[in-house]
């Protein structure tokens, strides 16, 4: 394998908690030494995606450093910002809401990326190029429950939602994707929420297929609603915004290694598509870890996996 920093992250997270309240620099980060740090968030297609990119550019003959399931984005943004990681698989809708704000996010794919990008920019951050992938926040039922009552899209679930659970993660109340967005396009308000799942993750696939929570978040290109037959329920008044898969790095990181990173970078991204992403996902919901699966993957498309 290659080589993934041993020591706690206590300082790192203690350095990124303290860049949500303010503008600090840390005393030492991840921007000296001859690797790049690829960090990831707290969800098994983010753990998948971050390790795909690394084996890519350890394949490039880079050496890289592994940060995975950091945290959710209210850490993992403000670490890159203050470049304790280097290297992060971002989704463009969500990333541009967080650093915008409400009204900044389209569903188009090009408008999204150039906001995003210009965004980045002030921070000294670049978006690479945006992947055809896309993931967005779903809202998954079982197909019992679909049938009981009637549903195939999110305009559905608001007249029935005060009689079901809902289940995600902490995040979930506040992010205007997810439970807000919710309230507040659909008029969805459900009679009790479950926040202490994981995102996307097995705990909340389990908490679904068991009847623990009626519905759930999931990710648009989760193996597991195939898996389990859920159902993906339709975002007919389009809540979410475009969320193509765009790597994004420390400018001067692609400084530093030429562009040799980017271009093996924006070649994986391009080979990346929704459902190849989909399969991959149900890969890692069947058991095989995420270096199995990137290996395989980057082999398969004629590129150098450089797991160690």
């Amino acid at each position: 394998m290659a080589a993934r920093r041993s020591s706690a992250l206590a300082a790192s997270l203690a350095f990124a908690l303290a860049a949500c309240a303010g503008p600090s620099t840390p005393a030492e980060d991840a921007r000296g030494d001859d690797a790049i740090t690829v960090a990831s968030f707290d969800f098994p297609e983010s753990v998948l995606l971050a390790e795909i990119y690394a084996q890519a550019i350890e394949g490039a003959g880079i050496r890289v450093e592994r940060e995975p399931s950091l945290g959710p984005r209210e850490l993992v943004m403000p670490a890159l910002q203050q470049g304790l990681v280097e290297f992060v698989p971002e989704y463009a809708g969500s990333g541009l809401q967080f650093l915008a704000g409400d009204g900044s996010t389209s569903p188009d794919r090009e408008i999204n990326h150039q906001r995003f990008a210009e965004r980045l920019g002030t921070l000294d951050v670049t978006a690479l190029d945006a992947s055809p992938a896309e993931d967005q926040n779903g809202f998954a039922v079982t197909a019992e429950t679909a049938q009981r009552y009637g549903l195939r899209t999110l305009s559905d679930l608001a007249t029935v939602s005060r009689e079901l659970v809902f289940g995600g993660p902490p995040e979930c109340t506040r992010r205007p994707f997810c439970l807000p967005g919710l309230e507040r396009s659909y008029g969805i308000t459900f009679g009790q929420v479950v926040s202490n799942l994981d995102a996307g993750g097995p705990r909340t696939v389990s908490a679904l297929a068991e009847g623990t929570v009626d519905v759930a978040l999931l990710f648009t290109s989760d193996g597991a609603i195939d898996l389990n037959d859920f159902v993906l329920l339709e975002d007919d008044l389009r809540l979410q915004p475009a969320e193509n898969v765009t790597p994004v790095v420390r400018t001067g990181v692609l400084d530093r290694f030429g562009p040799s990173l980017a271009d093996t970078v924006n070649e994986v991204s391009a080979l990346l598509t929704t459902g190849e992403l989909r399969t991959l996902n149900a890969e890692v919901a069947r058991g095989a870890t995420p270096e199995q699966i990137a290996s395989r993957w980057l082999a398969s498309n004629g590129l150098d996996p450089g797991l160690q």
